[in-house]
């Protein structure tokens, strides 16, 4: 999967999309917001939803959730008629 390393002043931030979950919504621009297992800094793959393009090279500001977390959203989700 798509795997980066992007310069912020001195500090190297990198990641690894180990799983592409699904599109949540694909935009006229190309990009698509996404829910990604992805591994940051080398640390274990945790839920990651936000904007990538279509080479995975540039993101938006997103949201990364721990299995525990996901777990919560998934019960919330399961009592709420939608």
């Amino acid at each position: 999967m798509a795997t980066k390393e992007k310069e912020k002043g001195r500090d190297e931030i990198t990641f690894e999309i180990t799983e592409h979950l699904g599109v949540i919504n694909a935009y006229p621009t190309g990009w698509n917001k996404e829910l990604n297992l992805v591994s940051w800094n080398g640390n274990a793959p945790k839920f990651d939803i936000r904007d990538w393009d279509t080479s995975h090279e540039h993101m938006s500001k997103g949201i990364t959730l721990h299995v525990e977390e996901m777990r919560k959203i998934k019960a919330f989700m399961a009592d709420r008629e939608v």
